[in-house]
């Protein structure tokens, strides 16, 4: 399992400092789109290479404001719902995949509008899909199966666990066929699984080894295959020769084509989140720093993972000589993001900008006590800092009735 916050490389870093942070909203994301055409290259080199298809993972990284930019590198988009595909449909274009737990008829009647592939939960959602859309566009379907392989070691982010209710198993399908004399698998075009995250290419060879183990009757007749997401292919030190390994070796042997469709890979290392210390409040053994930002609000995953992220200039708990304990701006009581110490102590006003900090957070950011949504700034070294949204209390007010 890798480190969820792998070590950025100093070149990035070097790339980070060069934002005028005295300039730049706080609390802000920053998005640096030099190092987001960054990655874009090496997923369009994976793309060249292998002749496999690449899309952005939406639920990732939905800053459409980059979509102009990562066009270039990538397919198109996967989502996970009418909303995100509508998104894409707007602001991406290029191939539109979708997949969600559960469709309704109406959402497939609107996604086969305009999508270009929907991928069904299971067989029951299949059939419905095939009488929703009858005698009108139809887009390929797909199924989504479940392995029941897994490399992690986290279930909250782990899709292929023995009962998950993502995917089919072999065994419920095989029952499904038998019991279902009007649905068959001629209607679908492809399989897809997802079974990683944030892991290197030999967890994706010995999943993909599994899946084959348990679907090579029906891979025969696929025109294409979803590997899914959470392949941390633009981490320093993934093992791209090897992913692009195991794509041929599946395209070649099945005369296939395979998409891939990382959303965190695509934004990794490329993203800051501005932040100042408003408060110092001293406890018997702790101090603690309180800041304009919140971990439940702003960086959810921080406590879900839970993770512990890095920041410019900061290092781990009494490695220098002033530690703080940095707390969010929420009622919640373990609304923290972590200990960290500084070479120089921290005075109120001091800004903080915390790494890695485009994917997973503005996705899943929320107002929940009212607190302000950071800004949304992006950064390139030609063209320096632009400002593409800010937040008021009317958007605050108008998600709620």
């Amino acid at each position: 399992m890798q480190n969820p916050t792998p070590e950025i490389p100093e070149s990035r870093i070097a790339q980070f400092k060069k934002i005028p942070f005295k300039e730049v909203p706080n609390p802000a994301f920053i998005i640096h789109t030099d190092l987001l055409k960054a990655n874009g290259q090496i997923l369009k080199g994976i793309r060249e290479k292998t002749g496999a298809k690449i899309l952005l993972a939406q639920k990732g990284f939905s800053c459409f404001s980059t979509y102009p930019i990562l066009r270039e590198f990538l397919d198109g988009t996967s989502s996970s719902g009418v909303n995100e595909a509508l998104l894409a449909k707007e602001h991406f274009g290029k191939e539109i995949h979708v997949y969600s737990p559960a469709f309704t008829s109406k959402d497939v009647v609107q996604l086969a509008s305009f999508c270009d592939t929907i991928i069904f939960n299971s067989m029951q959602q299949l059939a419905m899909g095939i009488t929703a859309t009858e005698g009108q566009r139809r887009p390929e379907f797909g199924l989504r199966i479940n392995p029941q392989f897994s490399t992690g070691n986290n279930d909250l982010y782990n899709p292929c666990t023995m009962d998950s209710r993502l995917g089919t198993i072999r065994a419920t399908l095989e029952k499904n066929l038998k019991d279902c004399s009007n649905t068959s698998l001629d209607s679908i075009s492809g399989l897809h699984f997802h079974s990683l995250c944030e892991e290197d290419a030999d967890a994706l060879e010995q999943t993909a080894l599994a899946f084959e183990t348990k679907f090579k009757d029906i891979i025969t007749h696929c025109k294409w295959l979803n590997f899914g997401g959470g392949h941390h292919i633009t981490r320093p030190n993934y093992d791209i020769k090897r992913l692009c390994e195991i794509i041929e070796y599946f395209q070649k042997k099945y005369k296939l084509t395979v998409y891939l469709e990382p959303g965190e890979a695509v934004a990794l290392h490329t993203g800051i989140l501005n932040a100042k210390v408003l408060d110092i409040l001293e406890t018997e053994n702790t101090h603690n720093a309180i800041l304009n930002i919140s971990a439940t609000c702003h960086m959810p995953d921080i406590l879900e993972m839970p993770y512990r992220p890095n920041i410019l200039n900061a290092f781990p708990a009494n490695e220098k000589a002033h530690t703080y304990r940095l707390g969010g701006l929420s009622c919640l009581a373990g609304d923290t993001i972590g200990d960290y110490s500084f070479e120089k102590p921290l005075k109120i006003n001091d800004t903080l900008q915390f790494l890695d900090m485009s994917h997973y957070t503005m996705v899943k950011t929320s107002t929940f006590n009212g607190v302000p949504l950071p800004a949304i700034c992006l950064f390139d070294q030609s063209n320096g800092l632009k400002l593409v949204r800010s937040f008021t209390y009317q958007d605050y007010r108008d998600r709620l009735s």
